[in-house]
């Protein structure tokens, strides 16, 4: 079964967090690094935004 990994920072916009997921979804190639299989933005109950992702390898 998968779980969710999550990101430790949590951002004020969903800007920032959707920027993050999509640098993880497509840049890590250019570092050596494969991309997550899934990478989703949440929102937090306090109402900030974060990154959470999947690896099923």
């Amino acid at each position: 079964m998968d779980q969710w990994i999550y990101c430790a920072k949590l951002y004020e916009s969903r800007f920032q967090a959707k920027v993050l997921a999509t640098r993880m979804q497509e840049d890590w190639w250019l570092y050596g690094y494969e991309s997550p299989d899934t990478v989703e933005v949440f929102r937090s109950r306090k109402g900030r935004f974060g990154v959470k992702y999947i690896w099923k390898h």
